[in-house]
């Protein structure tokens, strides 16, 4: 099993690791412990670097089972080597930014309206999100941006915990998703709480304050049939 450091904290940057295993077919590299985010969410995988030997191998991407896949000509490690991880942080950073503006659009919207979330995606410093809405129009979408932003302004502390499965689901709306998403086995529950506005289950990366997050603007807004209606953000 790899150690998922990002899982509580996804401040770390740079991170020491043993090889674990190699794939030479997929360029894939397995490690004891990594702060990469594989994907999903919404969220796209880290990229980075690892170091060994005098030598750097670019992590290209993430894949299931936390495979690295190292680009095509970079040298790969052997099992048992030890490594040093860098990640982009550039764009990691740019992500945990987007994720946590992306909660606090869902979190005032869900306070205020009431309206589940049916998807959602993000790249670095934009983003959309698919809500129930019956009707969207401007004005609402002005008054839905300037409250996301005074809740940026409110500085809110973001903290994650791991729970268990039982204690998690006791949490009312922790499932914020009109389709609850998490694997019926799962024992452990990790919950994203921007702290007096929001509470999710959520295995993304996040800032650690939503004054981190920078303006949010919404780009544009449009309806995808019935009641389901799309909000993009964009990051200033």
């Amino acid at each position: 099993m790899t150690e998922l450091l990002y899982q509580l904290d996804s401040m770390i940057r740079e991170f020491e690791a043993t090889v674990m295993d190699v794939n030479a077919e997929i360029r894939g590299v397995q490690l004891d412990r990594t702060a990469f985010y594989p994907g999903g969410g919404g969220q796209p995988c880290d990229e980075g670097a690892l170091g060994f030997n005098g030598l750097t191998a670019r992590v290209v991407r993430v894949e299931k089972g936390n495979w690295h896949i190292i680009a095509e000509g970079d040298p790969l490690p052997d099992v048992g080597a030890q490594l040093v991880g860098n990640l982009n942080w550039e764009r990691r950073y740019q992500l945990m930014r987007t994720h946590t503006a992306m909660h606090i659009l869902c979190g005032v919207v869900w306070r205020d309206y009431g309206a589940s979330v049916t998807g959602g995606n993000m790249e670095p410093l934009k983003g959309r999100m698919d809500f129930e809405f019956e009707r969207l129009q401007k004005e609402l979408v002005s008054e839905i941006e300037a409250k996301v932003n005074a809740e940026v302004a409110a500085a809110r502390d973001v903290r994650v915990k791991i729970l268990p499965r039982e204690e998690a689901f006791a949490i009312p709306d922790l499932i914020r998703t009109k389709i609850n998403l998490l694997p019926e086995g799962i024992r452990e529950v990790r919950t994203v709480e921007i702290v007096g506005l929001d509470l999710q289950a959520d295995g993304g990366t996040h800032v650690t304050n939503t004054r981190e997050v920078g303006t949010i603007r919404i780009a544009d807004y449009k309806s995808k049939g019935g009641i389901n209606k799309r909000i993009y953000i964009e990051i200033d």
